[in-house]
């Protein structure tokens, strides 16, 4: 026995939750199921036949809710809104950057910036929240066969994230790719110096 959450969806799904585990519960039914209350126990059906029953001997809270019609969810900070950032303030890599192409296509699946930095050459960029090692790996892969274009080539790589895991940012240094720690908000509150009177 243990103190729990217990959350009963419109959808018919219940849940059971501990204080920790973030997210995921520590059983659930999904829907469609059917609750019945008993003295000191729920008991959960599903059409399968199967049963969760839960024993209840205290409750600390009970509440119910009508959260209405689900508008949907928008998520702020993603991958494609760093990108979509990044590709218009590309000169927080670097002064004198120019971006290509946003999703530069290759057989492989597309890099998420292509740039030239100052000097012209040619940089693939990949992008994401946390950045671990496959993403380097992905990297890599990238800029393997982008120097095989010669009109490309020499590519070198940039590995941009929100946070890099210190294993991630030594493979990706022991392979020549430079590492770029991402804020967001700067980025998002980033101001173009045109239209401005001051």
């Amino acid at each position: 026995m243990a103190k729990r959450l217990l959350m009963v969806k419109s959808d018919g799904s219940v849940l059971v939750h501990s204080d920790g585990g973030s997210y995921k519960p520590l059983n659930w039914m999904s829907p469609p199921c059917w609750l019945t209350e008993e003295p000191d126990k729920w008991v959960v059906r599903n059409k399968a036949g199967e049963e969760l029953i839960i024993s209840i001997t205290e409750v600390l809270h009970d509440s119910s809710h009508e959260l209405g019609v689900d508008p949907g969810l928008v998520k702020d900070g993603v991958e494609a809104h760093l990108q979509k950032l990044l590709a218009e303030h590309v000169t927080t890599l670097g002064d004198g950057w120019t971006l290509v192409r946003r999703e530069f296509p290759t057989a492989i699946g597309p890099v998420d910036l292509m740039c030239r930095d100052a000097s012209g050459a040619s940089v693939a960029v990949e992008i994401k929240r946390r950045g671990e090692i496959d993403g380097v790996e992905q990297l890599t892969r990238y800029i393997e066969l982008l120097n095989r274009d010669p009109l490309l080539a020499p590519v070198r790589g940039v590995y941009a994230a929100q946070q890099i895991k210190p294993q991630a940012r030594t493979l990706a240094e022991d392979r020549g790719i430079r590492c770029v720690v991402l804020d967001y908000d700067a980025l998002r509150g980033a101001e173009s110096a045109d239209l401005r009177l001051f």
